[in-house]
């Protein structure tokens, strides 16, 4: 068991990096493109998350309710992902991971609709 402790050390801080998280999730998609495993996808995304500073972190840069991210990032219900990628297949389309200039974030234009959804669930 240590070693997958220290595994996941070494990913924390190798996810610190924001090229490395980018490098990281785009590889997870793909996986789950192959595997259709949305628990892989949940937990790596999670991962990132905690590398990149936790989920406090995470919902202040949001404006987001900390357990209105952790439910998100958990395994309850149906995953987004899933249904996301069936809806997309059939129009046509995949979903991807492309950095965006931080600069750019608008995080308040979602964060109402994205939490008021969560507790309608």
């Amino acid at each position: 068991m240590r070693k997958m402790g220290m595994w996941r050390e070494y990913l924390i801080e190798k996810l610190a990096d924001r090229e490395s998280a980018i490098n990281y999730l785009q590889a997870i998609l793909e996986d789950y493109r192959i595997f259709e495993d949305s628990t892989v996808v949940l937990r790596s995304l999670h991962t990132v998350v905690e590398a990149q500073g936790g989920v406090s972190e995470l919902a202040k840069q949001t404006d987001m309710d900390p357990q209105v991210l952790s439910k998100v990032l958990s395994n309850e219900g149906t995953p987004l992902i899933d249904v996301l990628t069936v809806v997309l297949k059939a129009l046509g389309y995949q979903l991807s991971i492309q950095p965006i200039d931080p600069e750019n974030l608008n995080f308040e234009a979602y964060t109402d609709v994205l939490e008021t959804q969560i507790a309608e669930n």
